[in-house]
């Protein structure tokens, strides 16, 4: 089947949905979501969205706290549009009837909260669940316009290039390629569809999965920068990976965050002992940026040999926290953990990418009509490391951009006539053999916690690369002689990502952000203050 639309938008979160909404004025939206369109980073982000809206603030502030996270890697530019735009932007939300928390007692001032390396109160936020709370107003609001449709349990497999459809096998490379839309699988009948669009947007969020232990959702799979590297595009700073410091530690607990917010409100960071040890690492002890928090967990970790540290909100009242963290409350009190009496059980776990595919500042990727917003982007924004709340604002700033930039453009840019070939399938055969699939997914993922993850060397990375490079091959075999399967292109994809943080990782000599390299620890801005940008 082949469906033709004017913007196709690959991704259901904040980005994908403010998008399909500005560009729902200007022509049809098709967007494909991987499982029910719900089911999105945004929905399980909790702390909220971070915007100059107090008196108290300033724009230079809000600039200068995302720098210093940042790094030295942070585009200025980008760094001052993104929070110059910011303000606007939270109005389009509240007018599309997000629904933030206000003040007790004063219901027409919002409630901001405090995160890790913000030097003011400027998190917008619906109590703990603000990322459900954005994802339920924007799917009502695309869902009652008539140019969008949604396409659930749909699975892009792969861009569609004008290049391929035109049997070049190649490209000079002062030559763009063009993006003509994307072959989708249709997970519930089991069929590959062809998605012709004028123009395609990435927002298909991170790729937490790659890791063992992480904050993100099953879907995180990293498939939109999978995608955008086999069709040739740039990708840059892959080996920036934000671990959040505080992901309940708990034999029956899978991937539920602590937001940073607890934090931001007053918790303690404490050892099993009971001491507390950030004073020794940060002057903001428990709210120093997530790098660093990340980082001297791990490291007192490895001193004591405990399985966890402790994080402690007992000195506050427990009808506060049931009004301020009603999720969080409810979820520990599932585990026998009330947090009003009982310090939470935390370890770092894998969050956020701060890399991905390389964009400008209107989301434009390296390849014609193909643009990409959200976390599956490298736009400059976050430099080495994200600063906390950045992301969804990053998400509408980029998204209202790439709408405008779009707008721009579609005069001159007709419908292709080129005709698009059918998927495929060849000579392949329904698998009897899945165990592989199941087996390289486990090893991939243990690999990159083992000698990847928040501390690494020179000689953890040379073994991650020899067995990314083994896998990848049976993975690639096993592709071209299966059927497809949604299970079969998401690992397709991860070890596409993993290979790609990999090689990021040993290309920077350096230690900065993110990236802790035990033969390289210092910071070197001299020949590092740049991107890591690798293409196919």
């Amino acid at each position: 089947m082949e469906v033709r639309t004017d913007f196709l938008v690959i991704g259901s979160g904040l980005a994908g949905l403010s998008f399909a909404i500005k560009a729902a004025r200007f022509g049809s939206v098709a967007v494909i979501t991987k499982k029910n369109a719900t089911e999105s980073t945004t929905n399980y982000a909790q702390g909220g969205i971070a915007a100059v809206t107090d008196t108290d603030d300033s724009f230079e502030l809000h600039i200068g706290d995302t720098l210093r996270a940042g790094a030295g890697l942070c585009r200025e530019d980008v760094v001052r549009f993104v929070v110059s735009e910011a303000p606007e932007r939270i109005a389009e939300l509240i007018e599309w009837g997000v629904e933030f928390s206000r003040k007790s007692g004063a219901p027409s001032a919002y409630d901001l909260g405090k995160e890790g390396g913000h030097s003011r109160r400027r998190v917008l936020h619906a109590a703990d669940s603000t990322g459900r709370e954005i994802e339920r107003a924007l799917l009502d609001k695309a869902r009652s316009l008539g140019n969008v449709r949604i396409y659930e349990n749909s699975l892009a497999i792969d861009l569609i290039r004008e290049s391929k459809v035109r049997g070049r096998t190649s490209l000079p490379r002062e030559e763009r390629d063009r993006c003509l839309g994307a072959y989708v699988f249709d997970i519930d009948n089991d069929r590959v569809d062809t998605f012709r669009a004028r123009f395609t947007v990435l927002a298909s969020g991170g790729a937490g999965k790659v890791y063992l232990i992480t904050t993100n959702p099953d879907i995180a799979t990293g498939d939109g920068i999978a995608m955008a590297w086999r069709a040739g595009a740039l990708i840059a700073n892959m080996e920036f990976i934000q671990f959040h410091p505080t992901c309940l530690y708990h034999p029956e607990a899978k991937s539920f965050l602590i937001s940073e917010a607890v934090r931001g409100e007053g918790a303690v960071l404490r050892l099993k002992s009971g001491a507390t040890f950030m004073e020794k690492y940060h002057p903001l002890k428990s709210l120093a940026p997530r790098d660093i928090v990340a980082r001297a967990i791990d490291i007192e970790l490895k001193k004591s040999g405990d399985d966890c540290v402790l994080l402690d909100m007992t000195h506050r009242d427990r009808g506060y926290l049931m009004e301020r963290f009603p999720t969080i409350f409810n979820r520990c009190l599932q585990y026998g953990i009330d947090m009003s009496r009982d310090p939470i059980p935390v370890v770092p776990a894998a969050h956020y990418l701060c890399g991905g595919v390389v964009v400008n500042g209107h989301g434009e990727t390296s390849i014609d009509r193909l643009f990409a917003a959200g976390e599956v982007a490298c736009t400059g924004l976050h430099g080495a490391n994200r600063l906390a709340s950045n992301s969804l604002l990053e998400c509408v700033v980029f998204s209202h951009r790439v709408c405008e930039r779009i707008r721009e453009l579609l005069p001159g840019a007709p419908e292709e006539p080129l005709p698009i070939p059918d998927w495929q399938s060849g000579s392949a055969t329904e698998s009897d053999e899945s165990i592989v699939i199941e087996h390289n997914w486990d090893e991939i993922r243990r690999c990159m916690w083992n000698y990847v993850g928040i501390v690494r060397s020179n000689k953890r990375l040379e073994r991650a690369k020899k067995r990314m490079e083994l896998i990848a091959q049976e993975i690639h075999d096993y592709y071209w002689s299966f059927k497809i399967t949604r299970d079969l292109l998401e690992l397709r994809n991860l070890s596409v990502v993993a290979n790609l943080i990999v090689t990021c990782a040993m290309m920077r000599k350096e230690s900065r952000g993110l990236h802790f390299n035990l033969d390289y620890p210092d910071r070197e801005d001299r020949y590092w203050q740049r991107d890591t940008i690798v293409r196919r």
